[in-house]
């Protein structure tokens, strides 16, 4: 099980990997149906890493607009007597 959002990702695209491996594998050995099988695994398994891989980026960076804005929008608070 992934301990974070980063290792997931690179889980999917490790899994997208080995499908690929597979097919190759599979097409040597002229299994051409078994191999087609395992090419559209490695293509959903790939698709699945790039949008999770997307998916934080984007979550990233809304942590940072969020971030930048709280820091430009809080007030200044003066203490009496003091500058």
């Amino acid at each position: 099980m992934p301990t974070t959002q980063h290792s997931a990702a690179a889980e999917r695209h490790m899994q997208a990997a080995h499908a690929h491996e597979a097919a190759a594998a599979s097409h040597q050995q002229n299994d051409h149906l078994g191999a087609h099988e395992q090419s559209k695994l490695a293509q959903e398994r790939s698709r699945e890493a790039h949008d999770h891989s997307e998916r934080l980026a984007k979550e990233h960076q809304l942590q940072k607009d969020v971030t930048a804005e709280h820091t430009v929008l809080s007030p200044v608070l003066e203490v009496e007597g003091q500058p």
